[in-house]
């Protein structure tokens, strides 16, 4: 096996030689990264049979980031289930009490349960959800914890079960179905299943940035299943899947911001992205940006701003390689102007 042939079985495994049903995306990849729901839209479409979000949830879930999911999987991302006066117990709360954000037990409750009767009846925006909860004599000290950017009492109670996010740009929730979560054991080996299935062949160290632990929690994970290991430029690889990838290098794949072929791997080994690049795709505030992969390589990235789309190349490419960026850019957005410049 070669680096090419590592390349070409994850961009198989990740659906992208191939499309797949959107819920099997969203499984098979173990979610993807959706803080930024434009950007996990487009890394679905690049990779699915049709354009749909269907079945489909948000919550916060691996590396403590928002990421959209099958409502099916709730049991496999949530670690307890519990109710709206249960937020006391949840581990953001002891977090925020540890560094002196909480409100006080009572009142974090009393707003908790406010939240999930207000969304069970069908005020399932944040902004409504935060004038009513003002109606109801929330002080604005209150106010800054229970609608904190980074989770408050909303991540409190998607923490245990009790709501989730509604696939949408407006920042809306909704009840979650009942269910039973699994034990961490079965988790975190269906996890690793579906990730070195997917993404594999994969590091140890590939494992543990994607899965934010040790790699002493990897290797225990691969002792429960039945992982064949490669050793390419002195690297070992681990994988599930004795398949041949079906399917040539695409020309031009134009990803999506926080990616999971860039999440996916130890953004300093992946094979996709020349080093000297690193920085044009993973900046220092923690922004993922929308890469351009030119032959199983990133060359680029791209923003799409209205009507008009930007691709900034990283390099020189011939006047082949420019057309076909152009007509694939073309044939996933017709309507945009588009416009090549150099970094």
């Amino acid at each position: 096996m070669t680096i090419q042939d590592i390349r070409l079985r994850r961009l198989a495994g990740q659906h992208l030689l191939a499309p797949a049903p959107p819920l099997r995306v969203a499984e098979d990849l173990c979610g993807l990264q959706a803080q930024f729901l434009s950007a996990a839209r487009h890394a679905l479409r690049i990779r699915s049979t049709e354009d749909s979000v269907a079945g489909l949830v948000k919550s916060w879930t691996l590396r403590g980031t928002v990421h959209l999911f099958p409502e099916t999987d709730l049991p496999l991302y949530i670690r307890r289930r519990g109710a709206p006066e249960d937020v006391t117990d949840s581990a953001w709360y002891k977090w925020q009490c540890d560094h002196g954000y909480s409100l006080p037990e009572e009142r974090a409750r009393f707003f908790a349960a406010l939240l999930a009767q207000a969304i069970a009846q069908g005020n399932d925006t944040r902004e409504g959800l935060r004038l009513m909860c003002r109606e109801r004599g929330m002080t604005e000290a209150e106010e800054a914890y229970v609608f904190c950017g980074w989770g408050g009492s909303i991540a409190q109670l998607a923490e245990i079960g009790v709501i989730c996010f509604k696939v949408q740009e407006e920042k809306a929730y909704r009840l979650c179905p009942d269910f039973t979560p699994l034990t961490a054991e079965a988790a975190e080996t269906e996890l690793a299943r579906r990730y070195f299935t997917h993404y594999g062949p994969a590091t140890l160290r590939d494992a543990a940035y994607f899965f934010h632990c040790p790699q002493t929690k990897v290797k225990a994970w691969l002792a429960r299943l039945p992982a064949q290991t490669v050793t390419v430029e002195g690297r070992t690889y681990f994988y599930l899947t004795d398949a041949e990838p079906k399917g040539e290098m695409p020309p031009v794949v134009f990803l999506g911001g926080f990616d999971q072929l860039m999440l996916g791997y130890r953004k300093e080994d992946n094979p996709f992205l020349p080093p000297e690049y690193l920085r044009g795709i993973f900046n220092l505030a923690g922004i993922v940006a929308p890469a351009v992969l030119l032959h199983g390589r990133v060359a680029g990235r791209w923003k799409r701003q209205g009507k008009k789309l930007t691709v900034t190349l990283f390099e020189t490419v011939s006047p082949e390689d420019r057309k076909r960026m152009e007509a694939e850019a073309v044939r996933l957005w017709p309507e945009a102007a588009i416009g090549l410049e150099h970094a």
